[in-house]
């Protein structure tokens, strides 16, 4: 048996923030920011945050599914702007949903959190331990970020999606999963130690150096590409789509190039 996405569902927050919105916060316009990242617009939490996004996300996948809140054996949410270390979030969304007969517990992983979630489904579903797992990536990092450096805060917004998994016949062929702590120094947030110093008075917030990010995306994404296809025996004329990381336009269309594949095998909807 192998995990098969079988529903999924979303959730965004209500407050829309345009590009216009940023340049009258910092120095930036519409052009800047479409021409580097191909984002128009984000959505940032204002009434929700990253447990009730994961509710609704997971009740959406539910609905889509056809399947009952009781016959989800585990719920992992992929985040890592959680509003409590404990209770996790999953665990909120047990209780949300009416899951009593489900295991829960959060991962941290960041842009990669929902893989790794789905790849914790497999691995249990493969071994026979549970049947259908309801899976969730939800994060508000409106809440990380500082507001006034304009080469962040163009770049993230808040949302949660879901997909309920369930052990089939035919479903995920093969999973490569990789990490580089080597990287840590250029992208981080040091929040336990600052954002909830109430007593500091100054915050670290999200950090990152945009170029080194870019570079490690349009050299390693290719490569799993090339190995998950190896894997699971399928030739790159047999792909249908690519479906990547939404972070940057120009990153997807540089492993587009990197593959020798068509940009039209690699959908995005950054501008939505």
């Amino acid at each position: 048996m192998t995990a098969r996405i079988i529903g999924t569902g979303s959730a965004v927050p209500e407050q829309i923030v345009t590009n216009e919105d940023l340049s009258k916060i910092v120095e930036t316009n519409d052009e800047w920011i479409s021409s580097r990242s191909g984002i128009k617009e984000r959505r940032v939490a204002k009434e929700e945050n990253t447990t009730s996004l994961a509710i609704l996300a997971g009740k959406r996948a539910l609905e889509n599914a056809g399947v009952t809140a009781e016959e989800i054996e585990v719920i992992i949410v992929a985040t890592c702007t959680p509003d409590y270390f404990f209770p996790n979030t999953a665990c909120q969304v047990q209780e949300a949903i009416g899951a009593k007969h489900a295991v829960a517990f959060d991962l941290s992983a960041a842009c990669s959190g929902f893989l790794f979630a789905l790849s914790t489904a497999q691995a249990y579903i493969k071994g026979g331990i549970y049947q259908k797992a309801l899976i969730v990536g939800a994060e508000t990092m409106s809440k990380m970020i500082d507001w006034s450096d304009r080469s962040t805060c163009v770049l993230f917004g808040d949302g949660a999606g879901a997909a309920v998994v369930s052990a089939e016949e035919t479903g995920v062929l093969e999973l490569v999963q990789k990490s580089n702590g080597a990287g840590k120094g250029v992208l981080s947030c040091k929040a336990t130690r600052n954002l909830l110093n109430h007593e500091s008075e100054t915050k670290e917030y999200l950090y990152m150096e945009g170029q080194p990010v870019f570079k490690f995306a349009v050299k390693t994404v290719p490569e799993c590409v090339e190995e998950v296809l190896k894997k699971a025996e399928v030739k790159k004329e047999e792909i249908r789509y690519y479906i990547l990381h939404q972070a940057n336009s120009r990153i997807i269309q540089s492993v587009a190039k990197r593959l020798k594949e068509p940009e039209e095998k690699f959908p995005m909807n950054l501008s939505l």
